[in-house]
């Protein structure tokens, strides 16, 4: 097996669309790969380009490559690498413009999305590249004998970090979860999907131009099939979002392994309007929470749970803002909601409405496929008479769809809200912003947003982001979303006298002795 000094073998691709002219040339794929997948534009279904089929041969190819050059890079300074997510971001914005153009080709989401997506990323690299050594460099501990044992904790890197990355986030979900790997020392192997592997890899020719070894980050595009297992079986971690169905698969086998692991997976995300609630800022929020990239997020609202007192108020306002909503497929600000990404997810969609009318589900808008505009365009959605036998009232639809029901007290709210197998995010609105933290906590989520749908949370980059119950195993973001990349390692020094009995002392002195320590440091605060 062998590749080319590039890193890629030729491969006769033809790039039907100069946004993405060159791109192929980055993936890693061995001698022998031919295979190749389309890739079309959801705007009007037309191909751009295609993909390399790869397989195993090519994640062997790439975790070998990486693996040689992770060595160097972890002997590199925190500084240095620090500097690398700083020129990247300072890249992303200069280059917004030509980003923002292959994520609305890849995706056919609206400008407006591709911008706080390419924006999210960007903060991302800003947060990491000032804070590497805060997170990374040695910490001292306490030792358990104060002045006689100094402890310190190295922060090591894993090795290769392997990636998953899902289509509706192409650049941010790739990028943001490669970063913190890379400033601790990882090499990366991305798998995107197999819709949007251009974004991706636009990302890392970004990343090449910052300073990054081009050997460090291996993209293997491909079905995920036939990369994903393949890839498990070769990394020292492994991190996937998507499905929570594929996310299964991905945790077991990377028990099986033995790896450390993040999944970020599905979401039926709740908003609860309580009586008090601002309804201008709940509505304006709510189309957005609710409407946002066509639905296609996972931490996006498709439930909202509005008290009984303002419920027909809301709901008449939530109608008349969400008809209001402009679809489009400009590469332009103009439209607020584009395309779904392909004719499976538009399937998938109009399924669920469809089931849900024909069970006894009321239709205040949308409701319908939009191919006037495009191929795969549905029309923003609100129902109600939501039942629970119905599959859009507890699997996720991930699509322009939200369900509206009304409560009466806040422990009634509280329940509809956790009466979910997901955890992933939740909204809460009112004028009592203590009361709604008080909500907040009882909500089974990894992120709870007051006044706000998701953003104020995912957006603050110092905290926590990922799910509880099935939406998720451990969190991007903050410290842990770095950590979570190295091995943490204790270095004990033990000065002076060792942890056993001094020659000549019998073992009940020694003990007894050890005791009165034991009582008296538990009451120093110094020694604690």
């Amino acid at each position: 097996m062998t590749v080319s000094e590039s890193g890629t073998s030729a491969l006769d691709v033809d790039t039907d669309d100069e946004r993405v002219a060159g791109l192929v040339d980055l993936v890693t794929v061995a001698d022998g790969t031919t295979d190749t997948i389309p890739v079309e534009a959801p705007f009007d279904g037309e191909q751009v380009g295609a993909i390399p089929a790869c397989g195993e041969a090519d994640v062997d190819v790439a975790v070998e490559r990486a693996r040689e050059a992770q060595q160097s890079w972890a002997d590199r300074s925190i500084a240095e690498r620090e500097e690398v997510l700083s020129r990247f971001q300072d890249l992303v914005l200069d280059r917004q413009s030509e980003l923002l153009d292959v994520v609305q080709l890849e995706t056919g989401k609206a400008r407006r999305t591709a911008f706080e997506e390419v924006q999210s990323c960007a903060l991302t690299a800003g947060y990491y590249s000032h804070r590497g050594e805060r997170f990374l460099g040695r910490e001292k501990r306490k030792g358990v004998v104060p002045g006689m044992t100094q402890v310190e904790v190295n922060h090591t890197p894993v090795g290769v970090a392997g990636l998953i990355s899902p289509w509706n986030y192409p650049f941010e979900l790739a990028l943001s979860d490669a970063l913190p790997a890379l400033l601790a020392g990882n090499a990366v192997v991305l798998k995107p999907a197999e819709q949007t592997s251009f974004t991706a890899l636009k990302g890392k020719q970004l990343l090449e131009e910052a300073g990054l070894p081009a050997d460090l980050f291996q993209v293997v595009t491909g079905r995920g099939p036939d990369v994903g297992p393949a890839m498990t079986d070769r990394v020292d971690y492994v991190g996937f979002t998507g499905s929570t169905e594929t996310g299964r698969i991905v945790g077991e086998q990377a028990g099986r392994n033995l790896l450390k692991y993040s999944l970020e997976l599905g979401g039926k995300n709740p908003a609860l309007v309580f009586p008090d609630a601002d309804l201008d800022r709940a509505v304006e929020g709510l189309v957005h929470g609710s409407f946002s990239n066509a639905g296609q997020l996972c931490i996006s609202i498709e439930r909202c749970y509005v008290h009984e007192d303002v419920y027909d108020e809301f709901l008449e306002r939530f109608v008349a803002a969400t008809e209001n909503v402009e679809l489009g497929t400009g590469y332009d600000f103009e439209a607020e909601v584009g395309s779904l990404v392909s004719e499976e997810q538009l399937e998938k969609v109009t399924e669920h409405v469809e089931d849900a009318k024909a069970r006894g589900a009321t239709v205040h808008t949308g409701g319908e496929p939009r191919p006037d505009v495009g191929p795969y365009f549905f029309e923003p959605t609100i129902l109600t008479d939501v039942e629970m036998d119905m599959d859009l009232c507890c699997e996720e639809t991930f699509g322009p769809v939200v369900s509206v029901y009304p409560f009466s007290d806040t422990d009634e709210a509280i329940a509809e809200a956790n009466d979910t197998d997901y955890g992933l995010n939740a909204s809460v609105w009112t004028g009592d912003t203590e009361f709604g933290r008080e909500v907040a906590r009882q909500i089974r989520a990894g992120t709870v947003n007051v006044n706000e749908a998701y953003a104020a949370a995912y957006s603050s980059i110092d905290a926590p982001m990922g799910g509880m119950k099935d939406s998720g195993v451990g969190r991007r973001h903050g410290p842990e979303g770095v950590k979570k990349y190295t091995e943490p390692q204790t270095v004990a020094v033990q000065k002076g006298q060792g942890m056993a009995p001094p020659d000549g002392v019998p073992y009940w002195l020694y003990a007894k002795v050890t005791t009165g320590a034991l009582k008296l440091f538990d009451k120093v605060p110094g020694l604690r």
